[in-house]
């Protein structure tokens, strides 16, 4: 084992370490590499931090002025770091466990967040003995050996340049996040990266919203070339009438007009019609044929941020599921370190690809030399290597199916193959470009153009093809369009001519993806963090997804409004990129932390400030830098104007907002006479309906449905007025209760519900005011005692019935029948003999459901809800519960036999992650090469064979720990100690061991912290 030999100078004995890493399993996997005289620990991640909140500050700096930061804005802009709660049992173990050991191996990642960890464990336990910093980006024997046996010191400039991150992202999302929650809404946030992320994906939206569509035509002609032709027929587009071009969507600005006229011919219909007409029946002829040789070079092997875009794309997984996937396979040993900016490989895992390339394609399937990817970043991070599978020789996923879960046994093949592709040899091939012409009977001469390609030689694609985004589109490498070989002047005949419309589509939204893909090439933060940052834009509800689209939301159109007015360069592109500059700078010892923190936080005047133009920071600083840029602006904020989106102008000129209410977002115009008192039209805004869906129509319709509701009748039982309204969640009927207080004033029949910022203030009650009320108007003078009583008395008075249409009913046709069927749900159906329990029959967000408990089963139909017996009921309950609120769907194909194992009927469906094989007992995904079309049966049960013998997928949030039958004593010798005194026995059980296991009791526990505080997501940036 590595270094056991080495011994202490007085007692001859073998030199004991203790090796801290970041996390338990990472411990475990690590111990058994190293000999007996190596006590292998966990962190659980970062011990320490600047304080979440001012219960986590000390009391002797409650009182100080920059307590709220954790910073020390005037002293060097010292940090305050405080141990968590939840880390100090473990601070207090890892002391405990230096007592018996001579040295004191920090071995955290290799990265700078992985380097300020090190050095936090320094900072806090204070070892008295050598400390050596141990880096490895590996998880294998040699890797570790090697590791140990080759330590070095601290790097103190990496530490640094994560520290200035760290109090820059705490100085930004502290001094900028209040001026959000007192002029947009509480709880909001502003972070370095995440602000700029959230303005990128609102600019997509803010273009989509601007664009106008244009309509070209062509004509699409099958052609064909003869029967000693192969192929015989292929299809052709017009590209030129006479000597004009014809339009393609290329050549249409975003508002529908041409980008340059000259040249280009627009065709319409008619015209396109009128040209296939007159084309049918005439001579047709090859006027050029241009043969090129075509070569693909294969994919450089993954980084951090192309691992997370290709799995988006193939695999379709989030960039957080990605990371969290790839934390499992490195701390595992199958793959190298997951967060790299790098796509070079080492000389050994060249070697590996090359031999396994070479093993299972064959010699001329390999590139006569070894191929090295290196990347001119700017900004790259300390490069490691690329994402790779992990040892000196490569396992193949076959080899490792049975040690992996489903995800992980997907995201090690997708590694496996692009790492192996990299050193194979070129896709080769062919193009070919027709030009077919032929004269109408107008005496245009048109040109028609087909192009093909052929891939002669497969080369790497064998292995690996990259799949095309689907919001972007493209043809995928390995695609072929043959066409067959032709001699300029042959004759061709056209067998079809069609007349063909297209329009321009809007750019398309950001996927995760390719909003990872953009933030690299901005060079805007660090592939670590996106999946994080990409995690907290939609937790913060600025992004929400439909389908795979990121949608910003009305919130987010108001923040970034906000911050562009108002902290421009905070959001600007160019300027958040440089910052990675700055970092880098401090990173190589190049630049002081200090100076620069203080530069960008007090700007040019601080007394210590030494103003340089090439330092990002200095764009802040030219404004009295970032405390001062908020305490201007503060003031100079018009949160009303910030909350109103302008939308377009109606057909009489008025303009339509979207305001950003408390309540939610609502539309709003004056429909006043130009000299007239303002008199507001508003409309409820559905929460379905994306910003580019709000067209003029859309919202002329929403202001046309009445804000009080349209009255239905009267409930004859109650004496209730039923009206049906559209609410922010789609439409739905309620009935109207007699108020007490109808002298009050009430609100106008066009307020929507809720009032909204109107004049700054911290967003509590007392500073918030009514939409409907004028600036300076006595009626936001109302005090905060009433508000509270009258909270306090609608809360404690009956709450009127409500109910959501059907699908099928529209509310302009819903009749008071309809809705006094709607309120009477949910019915009670009846109550389930064995249990006790009562079944009831209620629709919900996701429709009509049924509820037992908390046992909920999907309906058929909506009309179920009131049909449904209490016998029809309890045989729903009686089936095993469905995944999902859908019915099951029928299977993609059934392969008529059974399974060898299981005497089972097998058969193909499709899943949440694509088509798999079920005999009703296991389910197996379909592998890359398998189509569910021609797939076999005895395939299929070698499948379902493979996938049993992996053994059932681990459950990784749940852990139960069985005791050894040798722990059970003294487990059962505490139980009816205190608290105390088991903490004592585990304490000594854990110093007399060598290897420091903990208890039972102590190790579960650590476990379940474990998994909630998985190390696995960086903070780099907020």
């Amino acid at each position: 084992m590595a270094d056991t030999s080495t011994a202490t100078p007085t007692s001859g004995r073998a030199l004991r370490r203790l090796v801290i890493v970041e996390s338990p399993t990472k411990a475990r996997k690590i111990a058994g590499y190293l000999g007996s005289n190596y006590v292998v620990e966990s962190s659980r991640g970062h011990i320490r931090d600047l304080p979440r909140g001012a219960a986590d500050v000390p009391a002797k700096y409650k009182g100080q002025s920059w307590a709220r930061l954790g910073v020390n804005v005037d002293d060097n802009f010292e940090p305050l770091y405080v141990v968590s709660p939840d880390k100090k049992s473990t601070v207090t173990e890892l002391k405990s466990l230096m007592k018996d050991v001579d040295e004191l191996y920090l071995a955290t990642d290799g990265d700078r967040e992985g380097e300020a960890i090190a050095w936090h464990l320094l900072e806090t336990l204070k070892p008295k003995i050598p400390v050596k910093r141990m880096v490895f980006h590996e998880i294998t024997e040699p890797a570790i050996r090697a590791a140990a046996e080759n330590p070095r010191d601290l790097d103190i400039d990496l530490v640094d340049a994560q520290e200035t991150r760290r109090i820059l992202d705490r100085l930004y999302g502290y001094e900028v996040s209040p001026v959000l929650w007192k002029k947009v809404m509480p709880k909001l946030s502003a972070g370095r990266v995440q602000s700029v992320a959230t303005r990128i994906i609102v600019e997509r939206e803010r273009e989509r919203m601007a664009f106008v569509s244009a309509e070209y035509w062509d004509i699409a002609a099958t052609l064909d070339a003869g029967e000693q032709a192969s192929p015989r027929t292929f299809g052709a587009r017009l590209v030129s009438v006479d000597d004009a071009r014809v339009a393609a969507g290329r050549d249409f600005e975003s508002t529908g007009k041409l980008k340059r006229s000259d040249g280009v011919v627009v065709l319409d219909a008619d015209r396109a019609e009128a040209l296939a007409a007159g084309l049918r029946g005439a001579a047709m002829s090859v006027t050029s044929v241009e043969e090129k040789p075509y070569t693909r070079r294969p994919y450089a092997p993954f980084m951090t941020s192309t691992l997370q875009q290709e799995a988006g794309r193939k695999l379709r997984f989030s960039s957080d599921r990605t990371m969290r996937i790839a934390q499992r396979l490195y701390e595992n040993g199958f793959i190298t370190y997951m967060r790299t900016d790098s796509t070079t490989l080492s000389e050994s895992a060249i070697n590996a690809a090359r031999a396994q390339a070479r093993e299972l394609y064959g010699d001329n399937y390999v590139h006569p030399t070894p191929r090295q990817y290196t990347r001119k970043v700017k900004n790259a991070q300390e490069a490691h290597e690329a994402i790779r599978p992990a040892g000196e020789s490569f396992r193949t996923p076959g080899q490792v199916a049975g040690q992996l879960e489903t995800d992980e046994f997907r995201l090690y093949e997708l590694i496996w193959q692009r790492t192996v592709a990299s050193q194979m040899a070129d896709a080769k091939g062919t193009t070919l470009s027709l030009r077919i012409s032929g004269t109408a009977a107008s005496g245009e001469r048109c040109t028609f153009a087909a192009s093909g390609r052929t891939i002669t030689f497969p080369g790497f694609l064998s292995a690996y093809v990259e799949t095309v985004d689907d919001q972007a589109g493209g043809q995928a490498d390995d695609a072929e369009n043959r066409l067959p070989q032709l001699r300029e002047g042959q004759a061709l005949t056209a067998t079809e001519l069609s007349a063909d419309g297209h329009s321009t589509n809007p750019p398309a939204r950001f996927t995760e993806a390719s909003l990872v893909k953009v933030l690299e090439e901005l060079g805007i933060g660090r592939p670590s963090t996106y999946a994080s940052i990409i995690g907290t834009i939609q937790d913060r509800g600025y992004v929400v997804k439909k389908g795979n689209a990121l949608v910003p939301s009305w919130i987010a159109f108001a923040v970034v409004g906000l911050l562009e007015a108002y902290f421009q360069s905070l959001v600007d592109y160019d300027f958040t990129a440089s910052l990675e500059d700055d970092l880098d700078e401090i990173a190589s010892g190049r630049e002081n932390r200090t100076r620069w923190l203080t530069e960008f936080y007090f700007g040019d005047a601080a007394p210590n400030a030494e103003h340089d133009a090439e330092i990002a920071g200095s764009e802040v600083a030219k404004h009295g830098g970032l405390k001062k840029l908020v305490g201007v602006n503060l003031e100079e904020i018009d949160a009303r104007e910030v909350n109103s989106i302008r939308l377009f102008d109606d057909e009489q000129g008025r303009t339509v907002y979207v305001r950003v209410g408390r309540f939610g977002p609502y539309l709003e115009r004056n429909v006043a006479a130009p000299d007239a008192e303002p008199d507001l039209q508003r409309a409820n805004l559905p929460a379905d309906i994306t910003p580019d869906e709000l067209t003029l129509a859309v919202a002329e319709k929403l202001f046309s449905t009445p804000q009080e509701g349209r009255s239905l009748g009267v409930d004859p039982a109650t004496g209730h007025e039923i009206v049906a309204k559209e609410g922010r969640f789609g439409p739905y009927v309620t009935e109207i209760l007699p108020s007490d207080d109808d002298d009050d004033g009430g609100s106008p029949a066009t307020v929507p519900a809720g009032p909204a910022p109107n004049g700054g203030g911290s967003g509590s009650d007392a500073e918030v005011v009514p939409l409907d009320t004028p600036s300076g108007g006595g009626t936001a003078t109302k005090t905060v005692a009433k508000k509270t009583a009258k909270k306090a008395a609608k809360k404690a008075g009956p709450k009127p019935r409500t109910g959501s249409l059907f699908k099928t009913m529209d509310i302009a046709s819903v009749t008071l029948e309809d809705a006094l069927r709607l309120l009477s749900l949910p019915r009670v159906v009846g109550v389930d003999p064995g249990s006790g329990d009562e079944i009831t029959a209620q629709n919900g967000r996701y429709g009509p459901y049924l509820k037992k408990g908390t046992d909920s089963r999907s309906l058929t139909s909506e009309e179920q809800l009131f049909e449904i017996t209490l016998d029809e009921a309890l045989k729903i309950y009686s089936e095993p519960k469905r995944r999902g609120r859908q019915a099951a769907a029928p299977p993609l194909r059934d392969l008529e036999k059974n399974d060898e194992v299981s005497d089972k009927p097998m058969v193909i469906k499709d899943g949440r992650f694509g088509p798999y094989v079920t005999d009703g007992e296991t389910n197996a995904s379909l592998r890359k090469g398998d189509d569910v079309a021609s797939i076999t049966p005895e395939r299929a049960m070698e499948l379902l064979a493979d996938r049993r013998a992996r053994g059932p997928a681990k459950k990784a949030a749940k852990k139960t720990t069985k005791k050894a039958p040798a722990k059970k004593a003294a487990a059962k010798k505490t139980a009816a100690k205190k608290a105390t005194a088991k903490k004592t026995a585990a304490k000594k059980t854990a110093a007399k061991k060598a290897t420091a296991k903990k208890t039972a009791a102590e190790k579960t526990a650590a476990e379940k912290t474990a998994a909630k505080k998985a190390p696995a997501k960086k903070t780099d940036e907020s």
